[in-house]
């Protein structure tokens, strides 16, 4: 049966992570780069028309196994 610390700990993760989810998503239409980097593939025709964003993928990938390695090292002191 889990102690109501590591419950308690793993709560605050998740609302951490809602958060900054949420933070975001409000900041996230400030950032008009964010979609439009070099990399990114955009096809538009007539009557169709399809964005790949690879390099905005890459990029928040990287940001945010940064941002959760440093949150899990903090986690596990």
């Amino acid at each position: 049966m889990p102690q109501l610390q590591d419950v308690g700990k793993v709560l605050l993760l998740f609302g951490g992570l809602i958060f900054l989810l949420g933070l975001l998503l409000t900041v996230g239409s400030r950032l008009r780069w964010l979609g439009r980097l070099p990399g990114d593939i955009r096809i538009e025709r007539e009557g169709f028309s399809c964005f790949i964003p690879i390099v905005t993928s890459i990029l928040l990938s990287l940001l945010l196994t940064i941002l959760l390695n440093v949150i899990i090292r903090l986690l596990n002191r």
